[in-house]
């Protein structure tokens, strides 16, 4: 209708019916506020409630607590920043892949089996014994104990460090393996890095450690040419890191007071075609020797030692 036919003639009829009007007026502004939801409170409601001549009538009061006329803060549109694990926390294993073969030294029943374990077996350059019963302190105390125990605590770490870990032999066989098998089976396994744990049996003055790496040979069924190199840095590596983990001082009885030598009479490394180095890790006759190498804490310090020289060396350190 018309805006002349809704007024009408009369004064009292034009005021009855402007309430009428501003009545259902400020009822659509309240709807039109609750349906946009963020519009602001206060505009919403004065364009409601304006007077049809164009004044805007009082805003009515409002609870300041109300969920309905409280406004919110827009959410956040700043991107959060990308969460970044740490190695560790990814189960990387800086050793996954690598395989290693320990070489316990020696085996307790070789006594026992002298005629088998003095069987000669071609090494390249010579002819030399099987195996050896090895040494053992004065206490009795054997070398292929000591050899074996440490193997078991090498492999523990270096199993935890992702590393494929093989021994030649673990307390499983009556004798041996003879020199050349304890090779062929660090060839086989393809190992990234092979190690033959000892002890020596020196005079009992003499004392320390010191570390054996094979000569470049090429002589018979042994050629060393390959891994001469590397061996040798096997040998610095694992050299220094077993003094620093053990405080034990290098052999002051061969090799220069250096720690090192270099061989090319041992069928262990004469025989091998992947890196490989022997540690003699103190003298089992020196007095002061055999009380570390009897002690288990002093053994987990050579184990710990020797695992972080293999696993520095297969990293690429030294």
């Amino acid at each position: 209708m018309s805006r002349n036919e809704s007024y009408g003639g009369g004064r009292g009829r034009t005021v009855i019916i402007a309430v009428a009007v501003v009545v259902p007026a400020c009822l659509a502004g309240a709807l039109v506020y609750h349906e946009v939801g963020g519009s602001d409170p206060d505009s919403a409601v004065q364009a409601a409630s304006a007077t049809t001549d164009g004044t805007p009538a009082a805003a009515p009061r409002m609870d300041p607590t109300s969920t309905a006329t409280t406004r919110r803060p827009p959410p956040s549109t700043t991107p959060k920043p990308p969460t970044v694990k740490a190695p560790g926390s990814l189960g990387l294993k800086p050793l996954a892949g690598k395989t290693v073969v320990l070489d316990p030294g020696h085996n307790l029943n070789n006594a026992k089996h002298t005629a088998e374990i003095n069987k000669l077996v071609d090494i390249g350059t010579a002819h030399k014994e099987c195996d050896t019963t090895g040494t053992a302190t004065n206490a009795g105390y054997p070398e292929a104990s000591y050899t074996l125990d440490v193997s078991h605590r090498v492999r523990a770490i270096l199993q935890a460090r992702g590393a494929k870990v093989k021994l030649t032999y673990d307390g499983d066989r009556s004798y041996g393996p003879c020199v050349d098998e304890r090779a062929r089976i660090g060839n086989q396994a393809h190992a990234d890095a092979a190690l033959s744990i000892h002890a020596d049996g020196a005079p009992a003055s003499a004392s320390g450690f010191h570390v054996i790496a094979p000569k470049s040979v090429h002589a018979g069924i042994a050629d060393t040419r390959r891994i001469a190199a590397p061996s040798l840095v096997l040998a610095t590596t694992l050299r220094s890191h077993f003094a620093s983990a053990t405080g034990e001082h290098f052999a002051d009885y061969l090799g220069g007071g250096k720690g090192l030598t270099v061989r090319d009479d041992l069928g262990g490394l004469n025989l091998s075609t992947v890196p490989k180095v022997f540690i003699e890790c103190g003298n089992m006759r020196n007095a002061h020797d055999a009380k570390s190498l009897t002690d288990p804490v002093w053994r987990q310090h050579a184990a710990q030692g020797i695992a972080d020289g293999l696993t520095a060396f297969l990293e690429g350190k030294r």
